[in-house]
């Protein structure tokens, strides 16, 4: 598997798209920037994917930086020693406070979460998605901006149907079966579809909606 590692591989990638879709010429045209939204992976990073979960990437950054202060650093440890108030004071929902306590949990328990980084995509996502808390999206969204991962779309993402939609004419926009249908024909490359369209939606509705990396 080759990682998306740096925006030359960004550059690659959209070239590619381009020639597989020659519409993509055009999103690339007004999507601006693309970039590479890369993190480290491990359990920080999956506990700010949790949290982003229908949200506004607005407001997932305020909450997971109010509990990014109170617990420092966040691990594990820190989320199965907190008590209510701390994730009251984060602004944290009652699911999210589940869902950050099981993955703590499993994460503690041995979830091995840079080792999922390096496995297949279809084997990673249903290790992760034994998980209470950690569903479909939350588990590409991780492989994409933790593992690098290159072929990954997230397509129950309602600002990935919103941007696909819009840029290619399609209304209403699609639903996530026809979204993953359409996306398959951007593999190998469905990593840099996934950003090249959350940059489009940026540009778009002013506002950044790509969860958090």
């Amino acid at each position: 598997m080759q990682r998306i590692a740096n925006l030359d591989d960004i550059a690659q990638g959209l070239d590619a798209l381009c020639l597989i879709d020659p519409r993509l010429e055009k999103v690339r045209g007004m999507a601006g920037e693309v970039p590479l939204r890369l993190s480290e992976p491990g359990f920080r990073s999956l506990a700010s994917i949790v949290v982003s979960q229908q949200v506004s990437r607005a407001s997932a950054d305020a909450i997971f930086g109010r509990l990014t202060t109170l617990l420092d650093p966040l691990t594990p440890q820190a989320i199965l020693a907190a008590g209510e108030d701390v994730f009251r004071e984060a602004g944290l929902s009652r699911p999210k406070q589940r869902g950050l306590i099981a993955v703590a949990t499993a994460v503690a328990d041995g979830l091995d979460l840079n080792h999922l980084c390096l496995l297949d995509a279809p084997q990673a996502i249903a290790a992760m998605t034994a998980v209470p808390g950690i569903g479909p999206w939350t588990a590409e969204v991780y492989l994409l901006f933790a593992a690098g991962h290159p072929d990954i779309f997230p397509a129950r993402d309602v600002a990935l149907q919103s941007a696909v939609g819009h840029a290619l004419g399609i209304d209403p926009r699609p639903p996530e079966k026809t979204l993953i249908r359409l996306a398959e024909s951007w593999s190998p490359w469905r990593g840099v579809a996934s950003r090249l369209f959350w940059a489009y939606y940026r540009e778009l509705k002013g506002r950044d909606a790509a969860p958090p990396a």
